[in-house]
């Protein structure tokens, strides 16, 4: 019977759980369908759309899994995979051990599930060789894979009729000083809070997608994170995150094929006017330039490695430059090849790179306009554009760099448990990923973490508490929430969407993979300054209305907040460019001789072996940033007695 909780003269509908996992995308899902396997079925999935999160509704060229190798002769190990996994550089030896160690039972259990993920005719999964992956680990079953492992993780949950409660936005998290007991949740179509009581909150929410105007994030994931950073819960890396090309009209990432069949890059004013091909301005010749875009296939992120010598990720910084800097749109174009590639009919050979014209000529797609090659080599990238009302063939695509990953995230240990007791970010909110990390090895790890999180809870986890019991508490959270609904009755004068879009520019300008340290505090100071008013009720006309919009900016504000601080820390403390962002550096390199100022920079030498962490303080909004050191891959005695004494004791699960 569902029991109600009096405040302030109202009463507010109270659930109880010893488990609530929320989000719905392929971490979510796996926490559910493993605790359910591991006997706790007194469990709920808290979602405020079904369909709404990545997991579903994203993808690329060939989006891609990370696994141990599982086919042919070619040596590996879970110790080498792991190696693999740490060499990234600011992540933790355990939670690599790991994911290396329990990615093929994931990946089997994917398989099994009906994920149609490809193998032999002798049952072997082979692989392919992804970004900084030494082996061929990687395997896909094609452009929507996470949207394939989501719908098969959903069915099974369906299956075992564990409970999803739709509509529900988690806004607060309810704690004592030292464990998690329940989540406020908006209930976003009666628009009044609901209470969720819980032993154990498993947090599969996404990363912080909606912080930025440039980002192939789907439009309906905005991400939680700021809900646990206003509780209090550490952060960590939130400096590092991916960027790349991709289309903004229908969000999508531009990686593999789309680049490889050499398509035109041009730009023109938003009037449509000075419509011209740019790139062939900043690169000696054709050959550099046609290396530089197909390359850009595989070296889909930014990496500030790749800049120097005419790199594949220079072409993120001429977009950049052109897009944000000169307000000018950019696109791709598959209809004609680029001018100084062609003699009018078709490529010249003698113009691409070695690797271009290899890879072109054993493809059998040397001929043709870019459209025809991406037709004979991947007709499945036209078709999907088609799907949503773009045919490449009559009109140019437009792009920009956008935010595709969070590296970063909310602290967690090798159970994937937060430093918060019973608090278990699971997938892209989980900052495990380090600076760099192999391609396809965040899929590994929603399911990877769901398992560990599953796990840890089956053995250790607490029963939901009593009301009774934690009536303060719930006070605090409630009080504090509906304080914010209330003060959105007041009057403001611009709308959510107005308001989230002025937030989101500057953020995709100060914080995004091109970091200047008076960029980052004007865009601390903005988001400050909002949330400031969003508050009070004096920055929204429509916050009443849209209480469930209100609390999204609320908690995209509060992670620009918190992200902003740490670019602010990252560059105050002497760290330079790293990873997936450049640092401004009057005394750098400039990344070219005719570009601005600000793409001048050094390359970060450290860093890479410690862990950067920061904990907001909710009351004061002051962000306290430190380090400590990453813990090293554990070196195990694996004698098999012991481990067995100490697996059927549960001592492995502690």
């Amino acid at each position: 019977m569902m029991k109600s909780f009096a405040y302030s003269g109202k009463n507010y509908p109270v659930l109880s759980y010893k488990a609530v996992v929320v989000g719905t995308g392929a971490a979510g899902y796996a926490a559910a369908d493993n605790l359910f396997d591991l006997g706790v079925t007194d469990i709920a999935i808290v979602t405020e759309g079904i369909r709404m999160g990545t997991s579903r509704n994203t993808g690329s060229d060939k989006q891609t899994y990370y696994k141990l190798t599982l086919s042919g002769d070619a040596p590996d190990s879970v110790a080498e995979m792991a190696q693999s996994l740490f060499e990234g550089g600011g992540r933790d030896g355990d939670t690599a051990l790991c994911e290396a160690s329990l990615s093929a039972r994931c990946f089997y259990r994917l398989c099994d599930l009906g994920v149609p993920f490809p193998h032999n005719r002798f049952g072997e999964y082979v692989g392919y060789k992804t970004d900084h992956d030494p082996r061929s680990r990687a395997s896909s079953c094609g452009p929507l894979t996470s949207k394939y492992m989501t719908e098969a993780l959903e069915a099974s949950c369906a299956r075992k009729k564990i409970p999803v409660l739709d509509g529900m936005l988690a806004v607060a998290v309810i704690r004592d000083h030292s464990r998690a007991l329940g989540l406020i949740c908006l209930d976003t179509e009666k628009n009044s809070p609901v209470i969720l009581l819980a032993g154990s909150i498993i947090f599969a929410t996404g990363g912080p997608a909606g912080m930025y105007s440039a980002s192939v994030y789907p439009e309906s994931q905005t991400g939680a994170t700021g809900v646990a950073l206003r509780a209090g819960i550490c952060g960590a890396n939130l400096c590092e995150s991916q960027y790349g090309i991709a289309s903004t009209s229908f969000r999508w990432n531009l990686s593999g094929t789309y680049q490889q069949v050499l398509p035109r890059y041009i730009s023109r004013n938003a009037d449509g006017s000075d419509e011209r091909e740019f790139l062939q301005d900043w690169f000696p010749d054709a050959q550099s330039l046609s290396g530089a875009v197909f390359l850009k296939g595989y070296q889909w992120p930014f990496d500030v490695r790749k800049i120097e010598n005419y790199g594949s990720s220079l072409i993120d910084i001429l977009v950049y430059n052109e897009t944000v800097l000169r307000g000018r749109e950019v696109f791709l174009d598959f209809r004609e090849n680029p001018e100084c590639l062609s003699d009018g009919d078709g490529l010249i050979p003698e113009l691409l790179s070695p690797e271009c014209r290899d890879y072109l000529t054993r493809s059998g797609a040397l001929e043709g306009r870019p459209i025809d090659r991406l037709r004979r080599m991947n007709p499945a990238a036209i078709d999907l554009y088609m799907d949503h009302g773009i045919d490449l063939s009559r009109e140019p695509l437009q792009i920009a760099v956008c935010a595709q990953h969070n590296n970063g995230g909310l602290y967690a240990d090798a159970n994937w448990q937060s430093d918060l007791s019973g608090f278990y970010p699971v997938g892209e909110v989980c900052g495990n990923f380090g600076l760099y990390r192999p391609g396809g090895s965040a899929l590994n790890a929603t399911q990877v973490g769901a398992l560990r999180a599953a796990q840890h809870i089956a053995y250790n986890g607490a029963e939901a508490p009593a009301q009774e019991e934690i009536a303060q508490q719930i006070s605090s959270a409630l009080g504090e929430i509906c304080a914010f609904i209330e003060a959105q009755r007041n009057s403001g004068k611009v709308t959510c969407a107005s308001a989230r879009e002025t937030a989101a520019s500057a953020m995709t300008r100060a914080g995004a993979h091109i970091r200047a340290k008076d960029e980052a505090l004007a865009a601390k100071q903005l988001a400050e300054d909002m949330l400031s008013k969003l508050s009070t009720g004096s920055l929204l006309s429509d916050g009443a209305g849209r209480l469930a919009d209100a609390f999204r900016l609320r908690d995209i504000l509060t992670c620009q907040v918190v992200y902003l601080s740490a670019v602010i820390d990252h560059i105050s403390a002497g760290f330079g460019s790293r990873g997936s962002y450049l640092v401004e550096d009057p005394a750098g390199h400039l990344a070219h001789e005719k570009l601005p100022e600000v793409f001048r920079y050094r390359l970060d030498g450290g860093g890479r072996d410690v862990v950067r962490l920061y904990r907001l303080n909710p009351d004061t909004m002051e962000t306290e940033c430190f380090s400590r050191p990453v813990r090293p891959v554990p070196q195990e005695d694996n004698w098999f007695e012991n481990v067995w004494n100490s697996y059927r004791r549960g001592e492995v699960f502690r």
